[in-house]
């Protein structure tokens, strides 16, 4: 592992978010994409985020602290998930609006996608709003194990042509591009941050 990371703190509403000037590199996807399995693959634990066979489960802002390099990757709230009540649904929707849209140290917003799905309207809106907002993308397929080859290869064309980024191709089981994911993570982490005056 090229780094250790610490669950330092974990955050329920807007109130609760305090201002950090330490860079951030936020996460990000559908609830059912994997985002925790891959912060535990980063880890290289299996239990530091809660891993749930229940989609939805991350209802949090999670701050991850990444030593020694000194930045934190945020887990935010996974959205798109059907059965959670709409209540629910504006809750989690608006807390992480709040996050991406106050968070001055924020460097880039990793975008989760799932290799076994096409382009889907919520990431893509996603993707929208952070390039609305200056927020520079870090696409990742996850879940790439669970899919044929021309599969996976199809997933990264499709949104390269949306993003002009090509994903990063990961899986947890297999860790299959954890080490590609560390890399463009401290590359980024370590680029200058870029405020618009």
């Amino acid at each position: 592992m090229p780094a250790t990371l610490f669950l330092e703190a974990t955050v329920y509403t807007a109130k609760q978010l305090t201002a950090r000037t330490e860079t951030q590199i936020a996460f990000a996807g559908r609830s059912n994409v994997g985002k925790s399995s891959l912060i535990n693959a980063l880890a290289g634990q299996k239990k530091l985020a809660k891993v749930s066979s229940t989609p939805g489960k991350t209802r949090s802002i999670n701050f991850f602290r990444v030593e020694p390099f000194g930045f934190y990757l945020v887990d935010l709230p996974g959205y798109g998930y059907a059965r959670a009540s709409h209540g629910e649904r504006e809750k989690w929707a608006s807390l992480l609006e709040h996050y991406l849209t106050t968070a001055t140290s924020l460097k880039a917003l990793a975008l989760l996608l799932d290799s076994r799905l096409p382009p889907q309207r919520l990431d893509k809106d996603l993707a929208a709003f952070a390039h609305a907002r200056g927020i520079p993308l870090l696409p990742i397929c996850t879940k790439a194990d669970k899919c044929p080859q021309r599969e996976r290869a199809a997933r990264q064309h499709e949104w390269q042509d949306i993003l002009g980024i090509r994903p990063v191709l990961t899986s947890s089981n297999t860790r299959l591009g954890i080490d590609a994911c560390w890399e463009i993570l401290l590359k980024t982490a370590s680029t200058p941050l870029v405020t618009t005056s």
